[in-house]
């Protein structure tokens, strides 16, 4: 706040310009640094409200004396009691009311009133600081510029600036944290927006009200000028931000006081051309003058409104356009847009637009977006577009290249602002330049993608004219559906030039909005494609037919599902009630026309089997509760044509579409579901019929002996059975017993094909899963239980031979069908209601679970990860990439096993070896998989990364103990450490996961020192350099469990002659010191090599030091440690009821290991009774 500066003109009110001057309060910088701040505050508010107070008594007698109304009175008593910076929290009508006051204090006191709207500014900044003012004589004095600085007294903490707002020198001092808090305009939530718009509407209802009195008095003005530029020039943030935004902002208002200067003048103008026409009788030369007067004196106030404007664009923006801060930079931006086109006459020119191209390239995306919604007002205006040739010819280069802008608004809006300019100009974007931008309408970003299907609809589909010399002889129905021919002959024409022909339903989808009514206009589209070439209408091409029904099924499935696409965002989520509405119209139409005319479409291509796919997906759409579902004749015929196409056809396509459209159109809430299924169930009969013939003449025995034509029969129906069954269920065909006889055929023996094997494998999954799926429905006795048990036994057992085929493709297949079914009869065991009869338990044979998981390492973890290798010469990156999408599969479909309890957990840690290895690949399967593991079960999960890291650690010492050559599945120390790392990572919250990290630790330690004993030839154990690795996990274990893991350690050491000296129990070292460091934020490695002294008593030996009642030898003497008797309890307070006096690391259902199975991948484990109780401190 600013100290009143009329103490002592008050004495002497006739004075009143050197009472001011003489009585201005000047706090030096030594005075606002010493005294107490309680004190700076009081003597703050007491200056204000003096000064505030000068204000209101004057205003308030002014407004007595002009004998205002009641009304208007009392109004502005309710805003008088209050300050300009609080007014902005008060909205737009107190704001007139409280200026207009303030206006009137001006006139009387200009001093006083000047200094309280300069401290409004600055209390807008969010300064808590002090404001001092000294009157100055002269701006040109050098010792007074001399004395304009910024800078910062650390002794007291204070920052100082002292700047000229002619007629004040003003020093503003203020904390030296003031950065580091939030002012006004950047503070975040609703409050923020809200002041950013106040104070904006503050500065033009300012201008707005002075604008016919005191703007032209050469004093407010230019100390408002002065002011803003100066802070605006500042090094604190909070200053630079609010008097940038003030700045601009009066620029704007001023631009708008120049309007209406302008509009008087060009008024007063045409009235004096209209006094000059008049004859000599009626003219009036004394009229003439006043009206020459007049202009003359408005151009003078414009003349001088656009100085103003020009000394601000001169000091504020050429110095803020460029600022380290974005806001700023954004703002500058935004204003100069908006003055370029309110007052083009001034700022609309290369001067001025050279800015915007410049910041085009802006770093920041705001900016960049600013430029361009600028750009878009002044292009939309055609009386602008002279003016911006240069700038269009000069940026236009990256104008098309922010198209491709990394933000999506800014790539939106550009292009939306290069659809503008092809609406006004036609030369200015040339082929190349559509080309590159019409691509766009295959973007994944809706927004981007629907802006650059309007750009293609009105470059090429609008503006095509029906070529015909007849036009007036042809009625109205034939030219629209010339017309409508003629687009879309033009949209397909782009769409194979564009050669992305597997995006038909995206390019629909950009085309929705603008193009809608084209795409709805089913009757045309399908008028066009049964009309047959003539000589005057050569029609279409069959390709250009195969694209039309493509955008005839993408534009039905666009009206009845909306705009959500896969791998397309941006669309709008939620309808609204009258987008709803339209859909149900939408699709109600749809259904009325093509339910009719979808069998005359089958029947006119049903020799065509893309095209045929393609109509067959059209009524998966229909709307079941449209009045023209109650026609049984046209779904009859539907359902015929429909059959006569699967007789001809069995490609997977075919198929696989006409069983997706059975299956909608089966449903209950359907009017046809009967009559639907009574043709499915027929054409299923008819196929199973037809393949249990050809089988019974083809299988004899244990051989498969078939001719190719009857060969490909078998194919073809099983291909459209396998599709069937797929969606539909199929077990009262009982295709089990049909088709598992063709698995045991060997296939040296004169097996089945490898197609056939392949069909026949599927069709046996999906019975598989949809006789568990439908337990709960067809298991009425155990009988029926114990079938469906041996049915999945011999679907397991087949599949298992089938692992050792020699095609590939059969291996894959068999595992994938083994791997589901079993996780599905799995999740129907979870399920299983025990009131009725369900599945029967089955666990996969140890020969089946190692045959999974060789398989898994064989076509899985294969090779290389794919940073350290590069692809195969002869594959192509999508080979390789739909190579790692199978292998994906694979390990999922393993994974799930385990997750659903199949395969025993321990069976993980085998898949937890590659989680580094192949991090990039399958790192998120295998995070996946040990998040749901412990989830199940935390400490059975922990057992299972500590098996892993054992087994990798016993087959690196077996390589080295062997001196033989690196072998496939032997990982190096330094992986195997790192890999202890990452899993210590996956352990985030420490209590929660306190008894795993602990049973790490303690199983670490006897895998160390199990069965150890020590002789001359082995001082240490076999695997102390595992401890190395343990050492990853002490920095998940509290601290209380620190010191208890570093007792148990001591239990298990104590027995043995140690001397940490030697370098051979550098890993005991490493160890303990990594438990004994519980400083924060300090590992091992700094506790062993900071400047502790370790303390090495006497070398005596072990059993004298027992007997005397000593110590061990160790790097750190434990004796500091109180230690008292807890049992398990200590660790987990859940089950204190359940322990007494026992080991405090035994965990339920633990195995400790004992031995080690050197003949498997996997450690054998043994029971281990330890009823010792360890003396430890929590």
């Amino acid at each position: 706040m600013i100290p009143e500066p009329t103490a002592a003109s008050r004495q002497n009110k006739n004075s009143h310009d050197e009472a001011n001057s003489s009585a201005a309060v000047n706090h030096s910088e030594d005075e606002s640094g010493n005294e107490n701040r309680q004190k700076r505050v009081r003597r703050r508010k007491r200056a204000h409200k003096g000064s505030e107070n000068v204000k209101r008594k004057r205003a308030k007698a002014s407004r007595s004396s002009a004998g205002r109304a009641g009304g208007s009175h009392c109004k502005r008593r309710q805003v008088e009691a209050v300050t300009l910076f609080e007014v902005v929290t008060m909205g737009r009508s107190a704001m007139q009311v409280v200026i207009d006051d303030w206006i009137e204090a001006y006139m009387m006191d200009r001093d006083s009133s000047l200094l309280d709207l300069i401290s409004f500014f600055i209390q807008c900044s969010g300064c808590k600081g002090v404001v001092t003012a000294e009157m100055c004589q002269s701006k040109e004095d050098s010792e007074v510029m001399s004395k304009m600085v910024e800078e910062l007294d650390e002794v007291t903490g204070l920052q100082y600036k002292k700047f000229l707002a002619f007629p004040w020198i003003l020093t503003v001092t203020w904390p030296m944290d003031t950065d580091s808090v939030e002012y006004p305009l950047i503070q975040s939530g609703p409050y923020g927006r809200w002041f950013h718009s106040e104070f904006q509407d503050f500065v033009s209802v300012l201008v707005a009200q002075c604008q016919h009195s005191v703007i032209f008095d050469s004093y407010l003005m230019n100390t408002l000028i002065s002011l803003l530029t100066e802070l605006s020039n500042s090094y604190v943030r909070a200053f630079r931000h609010t008097c940038t935004l003030a700045a601009v902002k009066l620029l704007s208002s001023l631009v708008g006081v120049a309007l209406s200067l302008s509009v008087g003048i060009e008024n007063s103008q045409k009235l004096f051309e209209v006094q000059k026409t008049k004859t000599m009788r009626q003219k009036s030369t004394l009229q003439l003058d006043r009206i020459q007067k007049k202009i003359t004196e408005l151009q003078e106030k414009r003349t001088e409104i656009e100085s103003m404007m020009d000394v601000i664009f001169k000091g504020v923006f050429l110095k803020r356009y460029r600022d380290v801060l974005p806001e700023i930079r954004s703002i500058c931006m935004e204003e100069l847009g908006l003055w370029m086109k309110l007052y083009s006459s001034a700022f609309l020119n290369d001067s001025y637009l050279k800015y915007i191209g410049w910041m085009m390239h802006d770093k920041i995306p705001d900016v960049r977006l600013k430029c361009v919604l600028g750009l878009q007002d002044l292009y939309g205006d055609p009386l602008l577009l002279p003016k911006l040739d240069l700038f269009t010819s000069r940026f236009k280069d990256r104008m098309i290249s922010m198209t491709l802008d990394k933000d999506n608004e800014v790539a939106v809006q550009t292009m939306k602002l290069l659809l503008l300019i092809s609406k006004t100009s036609d030369d200015v974007l040339s082929p190349e330049d559509y080309k590159q931008l019409l691509q766009f309408v295959f973007s994944s970003q809706r927004p981007l993608a629907a802006t650059a299907g309007e750009l293609l609809f009105s470059r090429l589909l609008n503006t095509v004219a029906p070529a015909s010399d007849t036009q007036d002889q042809i009625n109205e129905e034939e030219a629209h559906k010339q017309q409508t021919l003629a687009r879309l002959k033009a949209l397909l024409q782009f769409y194979q030039e564009s050669e992305l022909h597997k995006h038909v339903v995206y390019l629909v989808d950009s085309l929705w909005d603008c193009g809608g009514a084209l795409l709805k206009d089913w009757s045309t589209l399908t008028s066009i494609l049964l009309q047959d070439p003539s000589p005057h209408s050569p029609g279409l091409t069959q390709a250009e037919q195969a694209v039309l029904v493509e955008i005839l099924v993408a534009s039905v499935r666009q009206a009845s599902e909306g705009p959500v696409l896969a791998g397309r965002s941006g669309a709008k989520k939620v309808m609204s009630a009258r987008e709803k509405k339209i859909q149900i119209d939408d699709c109600t139409k749809l259904t009325e026309h093509l339910l009719v005319v979808i069998p005359k479409l089958l029947s006119k291509f049903s020799s065509s089997g893309d095209i045929a796919a393609s109509l067959m997906k059209i009524p998966q759409y229909f709307l079941p509760k449209c009045p023209e579902a109650e026609n049984t004749q046209s779904v009859s015929r539907l359902m015929e044509e429909m059959s006569a196409v699967l007789e001809i056809h069995s490609d997977p396509a075919v198929v696989e579409a006409a069983a997706c459209t059975y299956l909608s159109l089966c449903g209950e809430e359907t009017a046809w579901c009967h009559m639907v299924r009574a043709a499915r169930d027929s054409l299923v009969q008819l196929w199973v019929d037809r393949l249990t013939a050809l089988l019974g003449d083809s299988l004899v025995g244990d051989s498969f002996f078939a001719d190719e034509e009857k060969t490909a029969d078998i194919l073809a129906t099983l291909k459209k059975l396998r599709a069937f069954h797929n969606c539909h269920d199929l077990l009262r065909w009982n295709l089990f017993e049909l088709l598992s006889p063709l698995l045991s055929v060997e296939s040296s023996q004169g097996g089945a094909p490898l197609e056939i094997l392949l069909e026949v494998l599927q069709c046996l999954c999906y019975s598989m899963l949809w006789s568990l799926n439908t337990s709960s429905e067809t298991l009425t006795s155990r009988d029926k239980a114990v079938v469906q048990r041996l049915q999945l036994r011999l679907f397991c057992e087949r599949g298992h031979n089938c692992l050792s085929h020699s095609d590939h493709s059969v291996r894959q297949q068999a595992f994938l069908g083994v791997c589901d079914v079993l996780t599905a009869h799995s999740y129907q065991l979870h399920v299983w209601d025990p009131t009725s009869f369900g599945p029967l338990l089955y666990t996969p044979s140890p020969k089946l679970q190692r045959a999974l998981w060789t398989f898994v390492c064989m076509n899985v973890f294969v090779g290389a990860d794919c940073d350290s290798q590069s692809s195969v010469s002869e594959n192509s990156e999508v080979e390789r990439l739909e190579d790692l999408h199978k292998r994906r599969n694979l390990l999922a479909a393993y994974c799930k096993l385990i997750v659903h309890g199949v395969l025993e957990m321990s069976m993980a840690a085998e898949v937890f070896m590659y989680y580094m290895k192949y991090y990039n690949n399958f790192g998120d399967i295998i995070k996946e998989t040990m998040y749901r593991t412990r989830q199940i079960d935390k400490i059975e999960s922990a057992r299972t990364l500590v098996l892993c890291l054992q087994q990798l650690f016993v087959r690196l010492k077996r390589e080295q103990e062997s001196g033989g050559r690196a072998q496939p599945g032997v990982q190096t120390f330094t992986s195997i450490k790192e890999l202890a790392r990452r899993f210590a990572l996956t352990f985030g919250d420490l209590v929660k996961f306190r008894e795993c990290v602990v049973m790490i630790h303690r199983n670490g330690i006897e895998f160390v020192f199990q069965e150890f004993s020590q002789t001359p030839e082995t001082p240490t154990p076999l695997y102390l350099s595992y401890l190395t690795i343990l050492s990853e996990f002490s920095s998940k274990l509290l601290k209380p469990d620190k010191k208890t893991v570093f007792s148990y350690l001591q239990k298990h050491t104590v027995e043995h002659i140690i001397d940490l000296r030697q370098e051979c129990w550098q890993p005991l070292i490493y160890y303990r010191a990594s438990l004994l460091a519980v400083a924060e934020g300090e590992d091992a490695v700094s506790y062993v090599s900071s400047d502790r002294k370790p303390y090495l008593p006497n070398r005596l030996p072990f059993s004298k030091q027992k007997l005397d009642g000593s110590k061990p030898p160790c790097l750190f003497s434990p004796t500091d440690s109180k230690v008292g008797k807890v049992h398990r309890s200590s660790f987990s307070p859940s089950q204190q009821e359940k322990t007494n006096d026992v080991d405090p690391f035994a965990v339920p259902v633990e195995h400790p290991v004992t031995r080690l199975n050197f003949e498997g991948s996997v450690l054998s484990t043994g029971n281990e009774a330890d009823d010792d109780t360890v003396d430890v401190e929590l």
